[in-house]
């Protein structure tokens, strides 16, 4: 009788032990528990995967000035434009049509720089090739890198932008940088914010 019961456990425990090895076996594959345990261990780079999963958005550019996190992205400019590009008109084809300059610039306030030297059209824009823009040095900027020409005036603002202290970021905090332009924010021929209500009203306490 003690025989009998001895063989049946004996039985049992090596059904056990089969049906414990056969899944791990079934287990240890690719997937499986030996997989998951090597990339638990294995190291990886955390900003390779981030990246991976946040792609840029594709109205960017990469901004030609590093900073000490390395490169960033900014929006493009010409795509947003409504009237870009500007060659379409400005060539040296006669105008024909009466108040052309009134129809396709009329809404333009030019109100940027100081009473004494106040800004022109010529300031910042190639008289030569109208779809590029001019820094003081003559150097032509492409209209969307154009926070290289807001920089020859704007050098503090320009510094903080870099730094990530001045303008917003679009995108999620981990990934790749990538920043609204300073014309995002500002009208380029007219960039000072007016004084304005706030959107939002807060009543006084009342007791």
């Amino acid at each position: 009788m003690k025989t009998k019961i001895y063989k049946q456990g004996l039985l049992g425990t090596i059904a056990l032990l089969l049906v414990i090895f056969a899944g791990w076996a079934a287990h240890s594959g690719q997937g499986g528990v030996t997989s998951i345990y090597k990339n638990a261990n294995t190291p990886f780079n955390d900003e390779q995967r981030v990246n991976a999963v946040l792609a840029l958005p594709e109205d960017t550019v990469l901004v030609k000035t590093r900073y000490q996190g390395g490169f960033f992205w900014t929006e493009s400019r010409k795509d947003k434009m409504e009237r870009f590009k500007c060659s379409q008109c400005h060539n040296n084809k006669p105008v024909l049509v009466s108040g052309a300059a009134a129809i396709a610039h009329g809404d333009i306030r030019l109100d940027h720089g100081g009473r004494e030297k106040p800004l022109s059209c010529f300031t910042c824009h190639n008289k030569e090739e109208r779809d590029m823009l001019e820094t003081e040095a003559g150097v032509r900027v492409d209209m969307d890198h154009s926070y290289q020409l807001c920089a020859q005036c704007h050098f503090r603002q320009k510094k903080d932008w870099v730094g990530g202290a001045h303008g917003k970021r679009i995108t999620y905090w981990a990934g790749k940088r990538v920043v609204k332009n300073c014309v995002s924010c500002h009208n380029p021929h007219s960039p000072l914010f007016q004084k304005r209500w706030p959107v939002t009203y807060s009543p006084p306490d009342q007791k």
